[in-house]
């Protein structure tokens, strides 16, 4: 059998995690099953890291694009695929075989005053449609997400699988005293801190976490520190403003990328239930807010 991934996300935060993950783990357990990832032309190499039964199919059509819903059904019939997976909502209707889609959520559906303008609106409700009418199983992380599905698209509930997230491996492996001391001294991790790890954009909702933080300092913990990991931080000032609201500003500190073996030392990965995983030119933590 011949399964394809698109993996053009392969890079990105969650659901670039989600796509390295599952690979990573299919290359695992499955040393027979032929697996074409479809990717972005820089990582065509990524495939020498997971198995002799995995090859990469570069393809330059941009995420959420007119070009991907024809370019990804000619990848698919060029590879004579049995099998495509897309994991994320986009499941271009020209797909030449069977499909599975896994849906994170209907975010967009739900908030779309977050999207840039009418027309994302229009392209995400009509490709969530499609996907949710045309593969042969929707898969989901949640079951508000299943929910969600079934009442926006009205679906059979039996062609939807909950299969939950789980915590990264690699994140429970216990690090060494000379690691976990090198962490705390380069990061200044020298008070408790409360951990926030993914996505920052509006419906994640942190300008309510600094709020809670603001309380919870004021309810007697004036030594916790509130670290924020999450990048393009510049694009939601709403969050500085938030911080210096509360005068949190030698409180509250911002990073960019953060390494998953970083994150994976006990110092600074204090509760937090995924990682993220996108490159960053300056492969840094950076501090965002002033002190």
């Amino acid at each position: 059998m011949r399964i394809a991934i698109d993996a053009r996300k392969l890079r990105d935060y969650g659901i670039g995690t989600y796509i390295r993950n599952l690979v990573r783990n299919l290359a695992r357990i499955d040393r027979t099953t032929d697996y074409v990832l479809i990717v972005q032309p820089s990582d065509v190499e990524i495939a020498s890291e997971l198995g002799e039964n995995f090859r990469t199919v570069p393809d330059w059509s941009g995420n959420y694009s007119i070009r991907e819903q024809l370019s990804i059904p000619l990848d698919l019939r060029r590879e004579n695929v049995d099998l495509f997976h897309a994991p994320h909502y986009v499941l271009p209707p020209l797909t030449p075989c069977k499909s599975v889609v896994t849906i994170h959520d209907c975010i967009h559906l739900r908030f779309p005053q977050y999207l840039p303008n009418r027309l994302a609106y229009v392209y995400a409700r009509s490709s969530l449609w499609i996907a949710t009418h045309r593969a042969s199983r929707v898969l989901t992380v949640s079951e508000t997400s299943k929910r969600d599905i079934l009442r926006y698209f009205r679906v059979p509930e039996s062609r939807i699988d909950v299969i939950y997230n789980a915590i990264d491996e690699r994140l429970g492996e216990a690090p060494s005293a000379t690691e976990l001391a090198e962490v705390r001294e380069r990061y200044q991790l020298n008070d408790p801190f409360v951990l926030y790890t993914g996505n920052i954009k509006p419906h994640k909702n942190l300008e309510r976490l600094i709020e809670a933080f603001h309380a919870l300092r004021r309810g007697g913990f004036e030594q916790v520190q509130l670290l924020i990991i999450g990048d393009e931080i510049s694009k939601y000032p709403a969050l500085r403003r938030a911080v210096h609201r509360y005068k949190l500003h030698k409180h509250v500190r911002f990073f960019g990328f953060v390494p998953d073996k970083t994150l994976a030392v006990r110092g600074i990965r204090a509760a937090t239930a995924r990682s993220h995983g996108r490159r960053h030119p300056s492969h840094h933590l950076e501090r965002v807010v002033p002190p």
